[in-house]
């Protein structure tokens, strides 16, 4: 069995694969100081939870954009699984080319989600992930990233009203039946959802004009990408385990050389 994991800035969102079927996935709280003995009990609970014990994990592999914890992260893996973690770095290999100013820098998490994209579902694509950050990363049918933006995600758009506005209080990120708002609450989820359903259809819609690529396929990931998918004609597909694929799939490019 194979455990993937992805360490976010919020979330840290952890799947465990039997062969080609992922068969469960566990979500904790991205905290920096939790112990490598934390980490280690919360991974055994989960394997617990799927009636699989550490003994059955072949290996772990994990991608992060959260330098902080990793230390006491991957020690958990080495104390309470056995196994030294495989991490998402430059010189991996991912089937995809990076043609960025500065390939170096481009986040894990953003080259798993172009992996997972673009092995699942081929052609020119654009990847949203809505997480801590909002990210739309475009990737052509001959696998080659060279295009990318960096928005505020969602929670922190509403956290940024509720903590800068004094009378303005912490809000359900929803969307009301209507924009047409008559107090408070509403008024605020119908400015941040609509709005940010807004903003996100205009991004789509650059991409696709100044590509001139009217057929690409807009597909989008991430825990708070849901509400938007649902709401908008512009993305295509909501996949909720892009990242775990594209984990699975980097892990099955390098496994040969790993074992050798």
């Amino acid at each position: 069995m194979l455990l993937v994991v992805d360490i976010g800035n919020t979330n840290i969102t952890i799947g465990l694969y039997d062969r080609d079927a992922l068969i469960g996935n566990y979500r904790l709280t991205t905290w920096f100081k939790r112990t490598s003995d934390e980490y280690g009990f919360m991974i055994l609970n989960f394997l617990m939870s799927s009636h699989v014990s550490a003994v059955q994990i072949n290996d772990v592999i994990i991608s992060s954009v959260v330098p902080k914890i990793m230390h006491s992260f991957t020690n958990s893996i080495r104390k309470y699984i056995g196994k030294e973690p495989i991490l998402v770095e430059p010189g991996i290999k991912t089937g995809i080319s990076i043609k960025t100013e500065n390939p170096k820098k481009v986040g894990a998490d953003r080259i798993v989600d172009l992996v997972g994209c673009y092995y699942s579902y081929r052609g020119n694509a654009l990847v949203i992930d809505f997480g801590t950050a909002t990210t739309f990363d475009y990737i052509s049918k001959d696998g080659v990233f060279k295009y990318g933006v960096t928005a505020p995600g969602i929670g922190i758009s509403a956290e940024a009203l509720s903590s800068q506005c004094a009378k303005l209080p912490e809000i359900e990120i929803e969307k009301p039946k209507s924009i047409l708002a008559t107090e408070t609450i509403t008024s605020m989820q119908a400015g941040l959802v609509y709005g940010y359903i807004g903003s996100v259809e205009y991004i789509i819609q650059k991409f696709k004009e100044e590509l001139h690529c009217d057929d690409m396929l807009v597909v989008a990931t991430g825990g708070l990408g849901k509400i938007i998918a649902q709401n908008t004609d512009m993305i295509d597909i909501y996949d909720r385990d892009l990242t775990f694929k594209g984990l699975k799939l980097i892990y099955d490019k390098n496994k040969k050389e790993i074992h050798e």
